[in-house]
C-alpha cells in the first residue's frame, strides 16, 4: 500500500480501527471526532471518505440511509508499509541505517534501548 494517508485521513482510520466493531457508521466517526476535539463538517467527512473508499482503505455498503465502512487493511499492514516506505525513501532501503542514526542521534530512552537490544540478541522467531 504505497497511497499514504492525509494527517485527517489518518484520524479516522484511526478510529475506524479501533473501533471494536466489524462496521463503522458515519454517525460513530462524526461523534469521535467531536469527542476527541476534532469536530468535522458533514461534508468533509464525505469528502475524506470518499477519498479512502478511492484509496483502497475502506469499502462502503449503504443500508438504507446510512453508511457502513469497513477496512479492507489493518492498522499494522499500514504501519509496515509506511515504514518500509519511509525506510526506501530516508536511508535507501537500510534498516541498519535507520537503526544506527536511532542510536547516534540519542533518540531513544534508555528503556527503548534495552527493548530493542533484547529484540535484536533474540533473532527472529516465528
Amino acid at each position: 500500500m504505497t497511497n499514504s494517508l492525509s494527517d485527517a485521513e489518518f484520524e479516522i482510520m484511526k478510529i475506524i480501527w479501533e473501533n471494536a466493531e466489524e462496521t463503522t457508521l458515519f454517525s460513530y466517526l462524526m461523534e469521535e471526532l467531536a469527542a476527541q476535539g476534532k469536530p468535522c463538517q458533514k461534508n468533509t467527512l464525505i469528502v475524506l471518505l470518499s477519498r479512502l473508499v478511492s484509496k483502497g482503505y475502506l469499502s462502503a455498503t449503504k443500508i438504507g440511509r446510512r453508511n457502513e465502512y469497513v477496512p479492507l487493511i489493518s492498522e499494522q499492514a499500514y504501519q509496515t508499509a509506511q515504514t518500509q516506505h519511509f525506510i526506501d525513501k530516508v536511508y535507501e532501503g537500510s534498516v541498519k541505517g535507520l537503526v544506527t542514526n536511532l542510536i547516534a542521534g540519542d533518540l531513544l530512552t534508555e528503556e527503548e534501548y534495552e527493548e530493542l537490544k533484547k529484540l535484536l540478541e533474540g533473532g527472529r522467531r516465528g
